[in-house]
């Protein structure tokens, strides 16, 4: 990667070696490079603290394509809401596919979250906005938007999902990414950027993910921050983005 090889360069150099610990110098100055980068994707501010200090309803519109685990996700950040005292509504915006509303109306249930849902066939827009209306209108703290999964290639799907944002304006655009992507999650987030301007991600499967190299090649192309990472099927299963977790898998000690 070339932005780690230019850094890598510029911390070496002029670097007093002692023959025989090069590879040790080498392989520090690499921790400090991926810490560096890694430390562009972690929040300054926590995003439970950031919907803690802003007005109500504080409004999350979650992005992806299909099978990356966007609906489990939704389901354990409404779990974690739950479990720090704030109320949540889920708005289910895919419309064309009865099969979505029905995995999130299960965890809505399993949850005791309410659920905004539209007819089948209806403009996912209107439901967003219905949701919204209806969390101001029952003091609700956070509304969780749930949209359809959809290609970062396809234009008609993604101009829908500029004119959601721009009907809705959410406060928060959470881009959720498979860490088995692959080179696939890098394109995904760069068109989504372009796409919408998203404002963070949430990368599943990352207990998976037995080096973690995607991860480091996000925070390398785009200063965005990763809020949290899915390390299994559990609704407790979402913990906090941190360099230190990810280090040890990049740079094994041994």
């Amino acid at each position: 990667m070339e932005v780690i090889s230019n850094r890598l360069k510029s911390e070496l150099v002029g670097k007093k070696v002692k023959r025989g610990s090069e590879s040790e110098i080498i392989i520090s100055s690499l921790r400090n490079v991926v810490k560096t980068i890694l430390e562009r994707s972690t929040s300054t501010e926590d995003l439970l603290e950031k919907i803690k200090n802003s007005q109500r309803p504080f409004v999350i519109m979650f992005f992806g394509a299909n099978g990356v685990g966007k609906t489990t996700t939704i389901a354990k950040v409404a779990y974690l809401l739950k479990k720090n005292g704030m109320t949540s509504l889920i708005a289910a915006t895919d419309t064309f596919r009865a099969a979505a509303q029905e995995q999130l109306e299960y965890h809505a249930n399993k949850l005791e979250v309410p659920l905004i849902k539209g007819k089948y066939g209806g403009d996912p827009s209107a439901v967003a906005f219905d949701a919204v209306a209806s969390a101001k209108a029952r003091r609700y703290d956070v509304v969780l938007i749930d949209t359809a999964g959809r290609m970062h290639n396809d234009k008609d799907l993604i101009e829908e999902l500029r004119r959601m944002v721009k009907i809705v304006q959410p406060q928060e655009k959470i881009l959720i990414i498979d860490s088995l992507a692959g080179y696939d999650a890098l394109e995904q987030v760069k068109a989504y950027d372009r796409a919408i301007n998203f404002t963070g991600l949430i990368v599943t499967k990352a207990d998976a993910d037995v080096k973690g190299g995607i991860i480091l090649s996000i925070a390398a192309e785009l200063a965005k921050p990763i809020y949290y990472l899915g390390i299994g099927q559990d609704y407790n299963d979402l913990v906090k983005f941190s360099p230190e977790w990810l280090i040890p898998k990049l740079l094994p000690n041994n």
